[in-house]
């Protein structure tokens, strides 16, 4: 679960780690209240869920309270166009106004999952302010790493190897070394599978701050953290997305135009490379789980035609605790509901696969059944229109 800047800086700031005053605010006046607060310049960041709002003009520093008020005047309420965003952008419906700070230097620090070796690891770079992975893939040695110990946390040892290492000098190396390892325990404690500070900051007085600030929650996790979860901001997520949530599904929108129902991670990656292999383009990742029941069907096939981009679906399912009739039976009765007037190829082996084939064959629609993952591929794409 993503969260907004101003969520993770309040999370960060209960750990120990330094952040910058400042309120978010929602109406003009509101920013008006908070700069003249604050007092002196300040910072109006867009709050929403993408990176690059700098680039985009989702950044302003303002003189002073009235100059504050103009620019929230102009960015709420406009969509904000990132490299993250996509050419649609996001609708801006709050701010950060923010104190400026004396900045010296622009360091990055990041916490992220290595599934490699199941451990997180603390990462440090001098280059902060850029893209983390435009200097990974340019200069890849400015990345410093240390792991973190399950149970042990960052050790005060490795956040001074990583301090010194991207050149924190003497005088801010107890400030910074705090910060890292109150960033490892907030990481910890709140079960994020990522977090990033881009940039930290050196002032000019020798001081530390997250100037800025990520953090994505594990979605798996989230029951441990009730308070956690009444962070998300539904507003800044595919309404289709939501939708499936609801039901426990596993959806992702995607920009193609073939649909595809699948049960199980690994299966729903390889039918969207088949269907790529073949020609077509998915238009979604849907993973109905191996327990899935004929309502769970219903409501996914619904969110699947939600999508107008849809011109044809792909059910690839292997029937294990799912039962090949149970899925032919929940696909019957959305088709009866809905009203389905896209191809729809059905491929699917395993618990009663017979049976589940009859009860399609006998439903009186004109479902296309295929005979293995080729062959579904092949007949998606043909009946979607071709390959683009």
């Amino acid at each position: 679960m993503k969260i907004h800047e101003y969520q993770a800086k309040a999370i960060l700031s209960h750990y120990g780690v330094p952040v910058p005053r400042g309120e978010v605010v929602y109406t003009v006046e509101e920013a008006e209240a908070a700069a003249k607060k604050i007092g002196g310049s300040v910072v109006v960041k867009a709050q929403i869920h993408a990176g690059g709002r700098g680039k985009g003009g989702g950044v302003k520093v303002a003189k002073n309270s009235d100059e504050a008020a103009e620019i929230a005047k102009k960015m709420i309420g406009m969509t904000l166009v990132t490299h993250q965003t996509g050419p649609e952008g996001r609708l801006v419906q709050r701010l950060l106004v923010e104190e400026t700070l004396p900045i010296e230097r622009e360091l990055y620090l990041g916490i992220v999952l290595d599934r490699n070796i199941g451990k997180n690891v603390f990462m440090a770079s001098a280059a902060g302010g850029m893209e983390i992975e435009e200097v990974a893939a340019k200069t890849p040695e400015l990345i410093l790493k240390e792991t973190i110990e399950p149970g042990l946390g960052l050790q005060a040892y490795q956040a001074r190897k990583l301090a010194f290492g991207i050149g924190v000098p003497g005088a801010s190396a107890n400030g910074a070394v705090a910060a890292m390892t109150a960033l490892a325990r907030a990481v910890e404690t709140s079960d994020a599978s990522l977090a990033e500070i881009n940039p930290f900051v050196l002032t000019r007085d020798g001081k530390v701050y997250a100037l800025d600030a990520k953090i994505n929650l594990d979605d798996n996790a989230l029951y441990r953290h009730k308070d956690l979860l009444e962070l998300r901001d539904l507003n800044e997520e595919d309404p289709l997305e939501v939708e499936a949530s609801r039901f426990g599904l596993n959806y992702i929108k995607l920009d193609g135009t073939i649909a595809c129902m699948v049960n199980g991670a690994g299966l729903a990656m390889a039918t969207m490379d088949i269907v790529k292999y073949a020609g077509g383009s998915p238009a979604n990742f849907l993973d109905v789980g191996g327990g899935a029941n004929a309502e769970q069907i219903r409501n996914a096939f619904r969110i699947l035609l939600m999508d107008r981009g849809v011109k044809a679906v792909l059910i690839n399912i292997f029937g294990g605790i799912l039962r090949c009739d149970t899925l032919a039976t929940g696909v019957v009765n959305a088709a009866r509901e809905l009203q389905i007037k896209v191809p729809v190829v059905i491929r699917m082996e395993g618990t009663n696969v017979e049976l589940g084939r009859q009860i399609l064959h006998e439903s009186g629609f004109n479902f296309t059944v295929a005979d293995g993952m080729k062959d579904a591929a092949e007949k998606i794409v043909a009946l979607a229109g071709g390959a683009n």
